[in-house]
């Protein structure tokens, strides 16, 4: 026997509509189900930052019990509605930031060394991949003193999550 298509499932709100728009930019099916790999890039696109580990809770806490590797909307939805009000997931502040890098420039130069920057991203913490570590070091790196100007690159990261978050997509 065919089993029954779900009915669409409908925005009660802007976050709702916001959730459900990402979602189905993933949903290739039409079916209100996306694979578990498009988690963290839908997350993403929802303007959370999470980690590896952020990315397997939503995961866990989401997937189709009966059809592991799906992830339905119907139990996206409230989840994320939920995540999303809590500002979980969320990137840290500009002060959060420039904490962060003067604890790890303890002369207050003011920057970081190339070297420095590096070992920090890609062995401290949550490793970046080597593809995200040069999208980052193309805003991040200054090509004439090959450092990182810390507080030049944070007030950059706030302006372009300023521009992505006031742009809205072409419909």
């Amino acid at each position: 026997m065919a089993r029954k298509e779900e009915p669409k499932i409908q925005p009660n709100n802007d976050l709702e509509k916001k959730i459900i728009e990402a979602f189905e930019v993933f949903d290739h099916s039409g079916k209100q189900v996306v694979d578990v790999r498009e988690i963290g890039t839908i997350l993403r696109s929802l303007g959370c930052c999470p980690t590896e580990a952020e990315i397997q809770e939503v995961i866990l806490a989401t997937e189709n019990k009966e059809a592991t590797g799906n992830v339905p909307l119907v139990n996206f939805l409230p989840y994320m509605c939920k995540v999303m009000i809590e500002h979980r997931f969320y990137p840290a502040s500009a002060e959060m930031l420039l904490a962060a890098f003067r604890y790890f420039d303890p002369e207050a130069r003011g920057f970081l060394t190339k070297e420095r920057f590096t070992q920090l991203m890609m062995e401290e913490g949550e490793p970046f991949t080597q593809e995200e570590f040069e999208e980052m070091m193309q805003t991040a790196l200054n090509p004439v003193t090959d450092t990182i100007t810390y507080e030049y690159y944070i007030n950059q990261l706030m302006v372009e999550e300023e521009i992505t978050n006031t742009v809205e997509p072409p419909k």
